[in-house]
């Protein structure tokens, strides 16, 4: 390949190349994941093809880990988020009580960490919940922070650690109210902030859910998957299945943490051998249960086999995995909504835009703010508007238009 000195890689197709391999992706892989051939790919990465058209730009995006659209088209800094959505209207709020740092001291007394923990609790049931999630959270979001900040400076030995996982999971949530925004410095910010509280809080069940919520930040930001797998790996030995429910359950979301990395990279036997891992953690605690904000159980485990097939390129089996599953049982709108994004995506691999769009409207329906921050959804939407065909190409408007996307 030949590289400007200076400069990187000069073309367009150098540029892809160049991401697809910092990935660790096949053509084949590539391929699949963008609803192409591999030969167009190699034309792509050869320069005998052209820059696609914006739709399918998002999606190879998408597909390479990238957020930065100037990776791939070297002109000026332009992020994807820029092009698929705009920011949330309370993003500007949210960013302010993510860094003000309160340096001076307030003079009443802080919450007891058993008040702390309820609101939390309360927090992580508006996100779940019907609606625009996100709108909720957001006005939760900036005093939750506060205060449980103001907590942790003033609590000491045991109250404090019990403050810090409080903490710990509300940075969680403030790293799922970023995704898909542009704002991805914030989204490594909340992920940082929720490890470094669970570590002070010197608590494994809450340094193991910062690990699985790590991974995702990892994997958005492109890190290697072999930084991503052993962050879980090393999670997990700070649990133990005999102690009960919540160390399988963990254990369990960290197997699912990386066979996804696994899957995004087509190792298929890797990813396989972690989500049956998974399975078996799902299986010793049985159809009734689910984590109550994690959501851990046997049909997350289950959904999850739509993604890692779809990541492999594994249409057939993703599709399959989608027909034996009931989302509707799910304990949580925000889950349902975008697993079935995911099995929208896997139909799409199959060249089905009839159940593409029809997926998507009830991914809207499910959770309008869920599908309205999803980077695929918008993307395919915008893009079934002009390649949908006639069949499918009024739908397509009306859902580009729900999601907020031009058309």
């Amino acid at each position: 390949m030949a590289y400007d000195a200076e400069h990187g890689p000069r073309t367009f197709g150098q540029r892809v190349r160049q991401a697809r391999e910092r990935q660790g992706k096949t053509r084949p892989v590539l391929a699949g994941l963008v609803g192409r051939s591999s030969e167009w790919v190699k034309s792509i990465e050869n320069d005998r093809l052209a820059m696609p058209r914006l739709p399918l730009l998002l999606r190879l995006a998408e597909a390479l880990g990238v957020g930065d659209l100037s990776e791939l088209t070297g002109d000026e800094r332009l992020a994807a988020t820029t092009y698929t959505k705009a920011a949330h209207p309370s993003l500007l709020r949210v960013k302010e009580a993510l860094t003000d740092y309160e340096l001076l001291a307030r003079d009443e007394e802080p919450a007891p960490a058993a008040a702390l923990a309820a609101r939390v609790r309360q927090a992580w049931q508006a996100w779940h919940g019907f609606g625009d999630h996100r709108s909720r959270v957001a006005d939760i979001l900036p005093a939750l922070l506060a205060d449980l900040r103001h907590a942790a400076r003033t609590h000491e030995g045991v109250e404090r650690r019990r403050v810090q996982v409080s903490l710990a999971q509300a940075y969680h949530l403030a790293q799922l109210y970023l995704s898909y925004q542009p704002a991805p410095e914030l989204v490594m910010l909340t992920g940082d902030r929720s490890m470094t509280a669970a570590q002070d809080a010197d608590s494994p069940h809450a340094i193991a859910a910062s690990a699985w919520y790590l991974n995702h930040v990892y994997r958005d930001a492109g890190e290697r998957h072999e930084a991503r797998v052993e962050l879980a790996m090393d999670s997990l030995q700070l649990l133990d299945a005999d102690r009960g429910h919540e160390d399988i359950a963990l254990g369990g979301l960290l197997h699912l943490a990386a066979a996804l990395s696994y899957a995004k990279v087509g190792q298929k036997g890797s990813a396989e051998r972690h989500w049956d891992k998974a399975d078996e953690a799902a299986r010793r605690l049985g159809d009734g249960y689910a984590h109550p904000w994690l959501i851990f159980g046997r049909g997350m485990v289950d959904a999850y086999a739509i993604t890692m097939n779809t990541d492999l390129v594994r249409s057939g089996a993703a599709v399959d995995a989608a027909t034996h599953i009931d989302l509707g049982a799910m304990q949580s709108a925000t889950r349902r909504s975008f697993h079935l994004v995911e099995t929208a995506r896997a139909y799409s691999l199959e060249g089905e835009p009839v159940a593409v769009v029809h997926l998507l409207r009830k991914a809207y329906e499910v959770s309008p703010e869920t599908a309205r921050f999803n980077l695929f959804a918008r993307g395919t939407a915008a893009e079934l508007v002009d390649s949908g065909g006639a069949l499918v190409r009024d739908d397509a408007r009306d859902l580009a238009r729900q999601l907020g996307v031009a058309a």
